[in-house]
């Protein structure tokens, strides 16, 4: 290992790290440890790279709520190769303009949906106040007989107050209002079929279904009984843009007379989240606000399909660059922490650099230099200079796609430091030799091997496997598999086992009796005037002394 120190122009310097990045052959030591990390000479790159970053979340989050698939396709190009201030400030610019759009989109779909959920619950309101006032209308002006009559005898409903009515099995009511028969109260709600007004005002409004409970009790008690509640159960779930889950809700109208106890209600439904809405008395005018209502909801469907579709396009294209877009921000970003750790000259006008490197990688690390010079289109090269030292250098180990996994193994258990002997190397023989000897079998050894050999064979075709969190293990230990199954066949062999089964390939060296007698007869075999050529002899396998 050798220690390097490099100077490097100032305009070249995000060029020199990026090319040095790409081969991975340098260890920077932090020339600036006594600086906090908001007084670095790069701080405002970063930020501005985790700003973007951000906005990628936020895209991809969008992607994610909106069930678009990501495109698994990275512009090698662009991403690898050298990437100069203006194409960054390109990048930059397409995905402030991709998130300002999906933020508009995103804002109008909610703020339309909040406009959906307020029509609809408007609607279910109407139509109960409706339907309610119809059943009231239609009992003031049947005749006495036959409105006692579908109701049962002894009840004496027909004196009853205009507001009793009976439970049904979506509609319910709680309280009475025997003031509303008075003729001397001053509120007219438009009901006029007996020939006099029924002095009582109302509020209505939309619950969830699961406070409708605790809403008739509140009131039933904040008002003395003096008031009439009837609410209906809405069929269908309601989707709500503030809540993650569609919720269950139910239709609700309060009768009360005088403004305070009206006044009264309308605190206690709102503390309990209700919403309320403004309905006419006259029927004529609530049949035309309702047909009004349908009619908006019809347009604002149309519009919410329309938003929706251009939403959809609009995160698509983004998904197509969304990858490549990730790993050019997080190269940068690593590019100008790395910056952060250089020393900057004024004087000079460059940064110097300090770095462990292994001492036969300086010939290629020279030509990245080279190589970023002229990405930078500079004349002013890079200067690259090894310094003696007496201090200990870091751990190095040099690995291909073969050791990698069996490094790994070593390096759980510790990291041997410079100089001194790396066990990595002998752990390729013993650490699959082992599992052999405790996994010895010929056929199952045979089935490891094919599917290790797959694995390395096909690697290329298969190296999505390594994404998935699941199956990243057997990927990047195909090899270490691989090496396991032959192994495993070779000790297999010797133990003379396949599938839990003895091989008989040639002639036992020992002879069993025929007469092997009754049950419980210990039976002793012959030993014969040869032995089995390969392994261990398969009488072995039946005998009481077995040695497997």
């Amino acid at each position: 290992m050798s220690l390097i120190q490099l100077y490097i122009p100032s305009d070249v310097a995000r060029f020199t790290v990026s090319q040095l990045g790409e081969m991975g052959l340098v260890q920077f030591r932090d020339l600036n440890s006594e600086v906090s990390a908001f007084q670095r000479s790069f701080v405002n790159d970063v930020r501005r790279f985790d700003e973007i970053e951000r906005k990628l979340r936020y895209l991809h989050k969008q992607i994610e709520a909106n069930g678009v698939d990501v495109y698994e396709f990275l512009d090698e190009e662009f991403v690898g190769g050298s990437r100069g201030p203006r194409d960054l400030d390109d990048m930059e610019e397409r995905i402030n303009s991709q998130e300002s759009r999906v933020l508009k989109l995103t804002a109008a779909y909610k703020n339309l949906q909040l406009k959906h959920l307020e029509l609809l619950e408007s609607k279910y309101v109407l139509e109960e106040v409706s339907s309610l006032f119809t059943e009231i209308s239609g009992r003031q002006g049947a005749p006495a007989g036959i409105q006692g009559a579908g109701r049962g005898a002894g009840r004496g409903q027909d004196a009853a107050p205009l507001l009793a009515r009976a439970d049904t099995s979506s509609r319910r009511s709680i309280g009475s209002l025997d003031a509303a028969r008075a003729g001397d109260l001053e509120a007219d709600i438009g009901m006029s079929a007996m020939g006099r007004d029924i002095n009582v005002g109302f509020i209505a409004g939309v619950i969830s279904r699961d406070r409708i409970a605790t809403l008739e009790r509140v009131l039933w008690r904040s008002l003395r009984g003096n008031m009439f509640l009837n609410y209906v159960d809405i069929e269908e779930p309601i989707s709500d843009p503030n809540l993650e889950e569609p919720v269950y809700k139910s239709a609700f109208i309060v009768f009360a007379h005088g403004e305070s106890l009206r006044a009264r209600a309308t605190k206690i439904t709102e503390s309990l989240g209700a919403t309320l809405y403004q309905v006419d008395s006259s029927a004529e005018r609530r049949q035309e606000d309702l047909i009004d209502t349908m009619s908006r909801l019809d347009d604002l469907l149309h519009i919410l399909m329309n938003n929706n579709v251009a939403r959809f396009n609009e995160l698509t294209s983004v998904s197509e660059q969304l990858n490549t877009w990730f790993a050019v921000v997080r190269k940068e970003k690593a590019i100008y922490h790395t910056l952060n750790l250089f020393n900057y000259d004024a004087n000079r006008n460059c940064l110097i650099a300090e770095g462990w490197c292994a001492t036969n990688d300086i010939p290629a690390i020279q030509s990245a230099l080279h190589l970023a010079t002229e990405d930078a289109g500079s004349n002013v090269p890079t200067v690259l200079q090894e310094l003696r030292t007496t201090k200990e250098p870091p751990t190095f180990i040099r690995t291909n796609k073969f050791t990698d996994g069996f490094q790994n193994i070593v390096d759980a258990y510790g990291v041997p430091k410079a100089g001194e002997v790396n066990p990595g190397l002998f752990t390729c023989i013993t650490f699959p030799f082992l599992f052999a000897l405790m996994f010895g079998d010929l056929g199952h050894g045979f089935l490891m091997t094919l599917c290790a050999a797959l694995l390395c064979v096909y690697e290329k075709r298969l190296a999505w496997l390594a994404k998935d969190e699941s199956l990243r293990m057997f990927f990047t230990g195909r090899y270490i598999i691989l090496l396991m199954g032959i192994f495993s066949m070779f000790t297999g062999l010797l133990y003379n086992d396949i599938f839990s089964r003895a091989m008989g390939f040639f002639a036992s060296g020992w002879a069993w009796p025929t007469d092997q007698g009754g049950e419980g007869v210990t039976v002793e075999a012959t030993k014969l005037d040869h032995v089995y050529p390969i392994g261990i002899d398969p009488a072995w396998h039946h005998a009481g002394n077995s040695l497997l």
